[in-house]
C-alpha cells in the first residue's frame, strides 16, 4: 500500500447475547473468526476480526454479550471483558435485535455512551421481522435514544446492508498505517479457533445448560507433513456431567468429534487427527482463579 493514504481503527461490536455480534464478524470479514450457536453467551472472549478493503482496515472487536446476571464468576469475567474492550476504541456499534429493545440493550447503550467513544447503530435480523412497515417508527425510537454517529438495519445472516455498514465505519476510521498485516483475518492463532470449534460443537449437541459448564483446553497442536495432530481437554464442572459429554458407549464424544474434525479440516486445509478427552474440575465455573486459568 506505499504511497497510497490508508486508514484504520478499531470497532468494537457492544450489545447483549445473542444479537447477532459474531454472526456480523464472520460476515464482515468473510472469514469465521467467532463460533456461532443459537445460544446466548456462545463467544466468551475478546476476539478480533480484520476487514481489508480499499485502503481502509478496521478491526472488527467481538465480545461477549452484556448481561445482568452476575451468578458466577464466568459471567462476572465476560461482562468485565466485554466492558474492558470499549477502551481504546475509535467506534462502537451497538447491536440490537429489530423489534426488540430490552433492559440489557439499554445497559449495553450506557455502557457504551460512557465509553466516550462514538457509537453507531446496528438493527440486525431486520429479515425475521414480518411486517415491514413496523421497523421504521423503531428505528426512530431508537435513533432518539441516543446521538448516534449513524444508523443501518441489515441482517447479517442475509448478509443484507452490509455494504452499506461497511461504507459508513470506513469514513468514521482515522488516517495511519494498517494495525495488522493486510493478509491477516484475526489476531487468534489456529490452537484458539480449534478450542472454539470443539466448544462450538458442544454446544450445538449438548441440551439446557450443560454446555455454559464446559471448558477446552488444547493440550497438544503438532503440524506433521500430512496432518496437524490435536489434543484437547473438555473441562467439566462437576463429575455427573462427564458421563453426559460422553455419551452412552462414547457416542456423543464422536459425535463432537467427528463434527469439529469436518470444520477443523475446512480451516486448516489438511487433514487432521482430533483426540478429545473428558475430565472434572470441579465447580470451576463458580471460581474466579479456575476460570482464568482456564483462558478467560
Amino acid at each position: 500500500m506505499s504511497g497510497k493514504q490508508t486508514r484504520a481503527g478499531m470497532v468494537a461490536l457492544a450489545g447483549r447475547p445473542n444479537v447477532g455480534k459474531s454472526t456480523l464478524v464472520n460476515a464482515l470479514v468473510g472469514e469465521k473468526v467467532s463460533i456461532v450457536t443459537p445460544k446466548p453467551q456462545t463467544t466468551r472472549h475478546r476476539i478480533v476480526g480484520v476487514l481489508t478493503a480499499d485502503a481502509v482496515q478496521i478491526a472488527l472487536v467481538d465480545t461477549p454479550g452484556l448481561h445482568a446476571g452476575r451468578s458466577s464468576a464466568l459471567n462476572r469475567v465476560m461482562n468485565e471483558t466485554a466492558v474492558a474492550s470499549l477502551a481504546g476504541i475509535d467506534l462502537v456499534l451497538l447491536v440490537v435485535e429489530a423489534g426488540q429493545w430490552r433492559a440489557d440493550d439499554k445497559r449495553a447503550l450506557a455502557l457504551a455512551a460512557r465509553s466516550g467513544t462514538p457509537v453507531a447503530l446496528v438493527i440486525n435480523k431486520v429479515d425475521r421481522v414480518d411486517d415491514k412497515q413496523a421497523l421504521l417508527p423503531f428505528i426512530e425510537r431508537l435513533a432518539a435514544a441516543h446521538e448516534f454517529a449513524f444508523v443501518v438495519p441489515l441482517s447479517a445472516r442475509k448478509q443484507d446492508n452490509l455494504a452499506a455498514l461497511q461504507q459508513e465505519m470506513a469514513q468514521c476510521m482515522p488516517p495511519g498505517p494498517y494495525l495488522f498485516p493486510e493478509d491477516e483475518y484475526t489476531d487468534r492463532n489456529l490452537r484458539f479457533i480449534a478450542a472454539e470449534i470443539v466448544r462450538e460443537k458442544l454446544m450445538l449437541h449438548l441440551q439446557q445448560e450443560l454446555p455454559y459448564a464446559i471448558a477446552i483446553a488444547i493440550e497438544s497442536f503438532e503440524t506433521g507433513v500430512e496432518q496437524t495432530r490435536i489434543h484437547a481437554c473438555i473441562w467439566v464442572a462437576r463429575e455427573g456431567r462427564k458421563a453426559i459429554v460422553i455419551g452412552r458407549q462414547g457416542q456423543m464424544l464422536k459425535k463432537v468429534g467427528q463434527s469439529a474434525r469436518r470444520d477443523l479440516v475446512q480451516q486448516l486445509g489438511r487433514r487432521v487427527d482430533l483426540r478429545l478427552w473428558v475430565k472434572v474440575r470441579a465447580n470451576w465455573i463458580d471460581d474466579e482463579a479456575s476460570v482464568r486459568d482456564l483462558g478467560y
